[in-house]
């Protein structure tokens, strides 16, 4: 029964939409806000022993002298025009790290790394359990002290360097004025293999923000794999098919990437909750990339190392690509993403408009023929097989396909989707003001009535041949969809918002068509 099919499969398409999006707003990980905090020289405690699998590589069990942890520390600050960050001696390790061209929701500098984290950014051991030379004093190379670089192209470099107890390590930073990504050359002489760590929370902003995962990811060949701290029971083990290591929020991230082929990494939590990431590197000569800053698309990809893969477009990515790219030409002719949002959302609807015309018109025929379909189901209620055989030879006969009703929705479902990835992940409309009261696009519109009365109107609009009762439970869909609204970006309300306008509109033009042609 072509009806029946059609009702069952368009609940099926809302309840699906609402599971999802209702997933998002109730399981979507938040974050509070914290204060960017001044760089101090705090005492770090050595991370607690984790347990781990026995595929774990093992190094010699090297141990460092007592004076070489008590020697005094030595902070370096190092300044360009898009982030400050504090060096420590103390194994040559990042206390503190703050974006100037970013805010948090006090309207101060974002904080990728806080001064009393358990674990510093870029911390090494020699076993992946404890990493003890962040407590190693680190010779800072004669002559260097705090770097400012203010101009373009300028380029500066910081090494560190540890000898004793038979281990030699140099570490060299070399940093460009106009770049968040970061050099790193170590040279390390002793074990077998070492570990280095992001550190405690190093690349989380703290920052608010509806949906998007937070904690570690790690990039496996070319599979993005998130690891959710709270899910997180036993460490992980990954192997040489690791390309990158990072620690993530929405719109934030850090990033460890090996020039050349890692032994493998682990994603663990210590005693203290925090969930830590680590890649193990063999001994001798690494280069490696350092990334601290914003998921900007354009110069991730830039860097040519896959960092790219940090902005998760989702399922549909391959839709949501080109759509980002579309969104951003936009921008660059209007200068305001919420009216970007509404040219793509009318440019997204062009190519559909056809196939949601004839779509409409079948509804609008089944709802005229509605008379006919219940004669015949009251006729023939106890003989399905003619019920069907007429209901066939009745469409046939009208030239109605009761499918054409809901193919447009379910072809649109995966542009929809691509589309709402887009607008949930882009850092671009982070703090992009549209028009009146939407001073942010990344943040809740707090009157977000508007969608809603539109869904009412097109819903009064749409034809329908479903039953009383079914009909009634439809127009409550718009009470759902209030509640899943109270918390979306409102780049995504201005999305809705200009959809269900189009809807209305060509649905007006479709009735009033329908309703000529039933009169001649």
């Amino acid at each position: 029964m072509e009806e029946n099919f059609e009702k069952r499969t368009l609940i099926a398409i809302v309840l699906a939409l609402v599971v999802l999006l209702g997933y998002q707003y109730v399981f979507a990980p938040s974050s509070r806000p914290r204060r960017p905090e001044q760089p101090l020289n705090v005492a770090q405690k050595i991370p607690a022993k984790i347990k781990v699998r026995p595929s774990e590589p093992k190094a010699k069990n090297l141990f460092v002298s007592k004076s070489a942890t008590i020697s005094e520390e030595k902070l370096l600050k190092v300044e360009t025009p898009l982030y400050t960050a504090l060096f420590s001696s103390k194994g040559g390790t990042i206390k503190n790290w703050q974006l100037k061209k970013y805010k948090d929701n006090e309207g101060l500098e974002v904080v990728l790394m806080r001064t009393d984290a358990d674990v510093p950014a870029l911390a090494m051991g020699t076993n992946g359990k404890d990493f003890i030379f962040d407590k190693v004093n680190f010779a800072v190379t004669e002559g260097q002290g705090n770097i400012n670089l203010r101009n373009k192209g300028e380029s500066a470099s910081l090494s560190f360097t540890y000898r004793g107890d038979g281990i030699v390590i140099k570490r060299t930073y070399s940093f460009s004025s106009d770049s968040y990504a970061i050099e790193l050359l170590e040279d390390v002489q002793g074990p077998d293999n070492y570990w280095v760590t992001l550190g405690s929370g190093f690349g989380l902003s703290g920052t608010g923000g509806y949906g998007g995962h937070i904690g570690p990811v790690v990039l496996k060949a070319s599979d993005r794999v998130e690891i959710k701290p709270n899910k997180l029971k036993e460490p992980k083990l990954f192997g040489s098919k690791v390309k990158w290591v990072a620690q993530e929020d929405k719109y934030f991230f850090a990033s460890l990437v090996p020039r050349e082929k890692a032994i493998g990494a682990k994603v663990w939590r210590n005693k203290k909750g925090d969930a830590l990431v680590a890649i193990n590197l063999p001994a001798g000569k690494n280069e490696l990339l350092l990334y601290a800053g914003p998921k900007a698309y354009d110069r991730l990809k830039s860097l040519g190392v896959g960092l790219q893969y940090i902005v998760n477009f989702g399922f549909f990515s391959i839709l949501a690509q080109p759509l980002f790219w579309i969104l951003k030409l936009f921008y660059s002719i209007i200068g305001n993403y919420g009216w970007s949002i509404a040219l793509l959302t009318i440019f997204v609807r062009i190519p559909f408009i056809p196939l949601i015309n004839k779509g409409q018109k079948s509804m609008k025929k089944l709802q005229v023929l509605q008379p006919k379909m219940t004669e015949i189901k009251q006729k023939y209620k106890k003989d399905p097989q003619k019920m069907q055989k007429e209901m066939m030879e009745l469409y046939k006969k009208y030239k109605v396909n009761p499918m054409s009703g809901c193919l447009p929705m379910l072809i649109q479902i995966p542009v929809f989707f691509a589309l709402y990835k887009v607008l949930l992940v882009a850092i671009e409309l982070r703090g992009a003001p549209f028009i009146f009261w939407i001073h942010d696009l990344s943040a809740k519109d707090p009157y977000y009535i508007l969608p809603i009365i539109t869904m009412f109107i097109q819903q009064k609009m749409t034809p329908t041949t479903m039953e009383s009762q079914q009909q009634k439970i439809m127009t409550y869909l718009p009470v759902v969809f209030t509640f899943l609204f109270l918390k979306f970006p409102s780049g995504l309300v201005v999305y809705w918002l200009v959809s269900n306008l189009l809807s209305i509109l060509q649905q007006y033009f479709v009735n009033k068509k329908i309703t000529r042609e039933g009169t001649a």
